[in-house]
């Protein structure tokens, strides 16, 4: 193989490895990003459908407590139904507490998509320093080892973070059974 055929796919391989470290990394992003609207959306719904039911609950109290307060005697059934509705407040805020752990797992998938964004600062970082290095006069041999010490590089640093990354993003909800984020 010539010198220039040799230095043409050396490059090649180089810029294909770029675009696709890249591109995967962004897609990654972009799936952290979608996963962490999803939870957003489903907490907000659950605490919404929660605090109304909240409401409701302390609006059907009240009307017994303002049976009390007129000089009226609750009947059994009405000291029951109030007993049960002092029950529901505390299962309802129970659920509310359980929506928002939701926070927990935003926080994993936003700092998951910084490490992946800082990850491919870096990898263009080494890109544009060990490009720097390649002095417009080399030769083709100089440009071929370079752009070996390159690659090997942006290998390196690329495993370092996909063995970051590795871990899925969970969450046990007590409704609804695990949750995991890929």
């Amino acid at each position: 193989m010539t010198r220039k055929k040799i230095l043409g796919s050396h490059v090649k391989r180089l810029l294909s490895g770029v675009s696709d470290h890249g591109k995967r990394h962004l897609t990654e992003v972009e799936t952290d990003l979608i996963q962490t609207n999803l939870l957003l959306e489903e907490a907000i719904e659950k605490l919404s459908r929660n605090f109304m039911a909240i409401h409701e609950t302390v609006t059907a109290q009240q009307a017994a407590i303002n049976l009390l307060l007129d000089g009226g005697s609750p009947s059994p059934e009405q000291k029951a139904e109030l007993s049960a509705l002092s029950e529901q407040v505390g299962t309802y805020v129970n659920a509310a507490v359980t929506s928002m752990q939701f926070q927990d797992m935003t926080s994993q998938l936003i700092d998951r998509t910084l490490k992946r964004v800082t990850g491919l600062r870096e990898f263009l970082g080494t890109l544009g320093a060990h490009g720097a290095e390649m002095v417009p006069d080399s030769g083709s041999e100089e440009i071929v080892d370079l752009l070996g010490k390159v690659s090997m590089a942006l290998a390196i640093q690329s495993l370092e973070l996909r063995s970051v990354l590795r871990k899925a993003v969970s969450q046990k909800h007590l409704e609804s059974g695990d949750i995991e984020l890929f």
